[in-house]
């Protein structure tokens, strides 16, 4: 099993299954949503999004990958938003943290950008992030 399915467990588990009220994406609605936003995700940002980007837990959410579009926390709302702000094209924001962004660049690595200056926080990878943010940061 790989690190990820490992710490998507641990997080179902802290969960109690606590969920936001949205369906989890499948692989048609992701591969459309690649489309619309003009970017390809990554294997295991597909397997996070369609195992956990409906777990609520602590302070951290995940961007939602919806069919209908419809709320505030939208991939691509937020996507369209960090953009005009000054985020990387090749930058994907994956989670918001107070107007600043949690993102998976093209090596597969998390780094937090911020309107604010500089920040130097990564993670090897989005396994890395799940655990030390998302589950041991709350």
């Amino acid at each position: 099993m790989s690190k990820l399915i490992n710490v998507i467990e641990q997080l179902k588990k802290l969960s109690n299954g606590e969920v936001i009220n949205i369906p989890l994406p499948d692989d048609n609605l992701l591969d459309n949503y690649e489309k619309e936003i003009n970017f390809c995700f990554s294997k295991d940002y597909r397997e996070l999004l369609k195992e956990a980007d409906n777990i609520f837990y602590g302070t951290i959410e995940l961007l939602s990958v919806t069919k209908e579009k419809k709320y505030p926390s939208e991939l691509s709302f937020v996507l369209n938003e960090a953009r005009e702000q000054g985020l990387p094209n090749d930058w994907l924001p994956i989670c918001e943290d107070n107007g600043s962004y949690y993102c998976l660049l093209p090596d597969d690595t998390v780094h937090y950008w911020t309107l604010d200056g500089y920040s130097d926080d990564s993670w090897k990878d989005l396994a890395d992030w799940v655990e030390q943010v998302w589950i041991n940061g709350n």
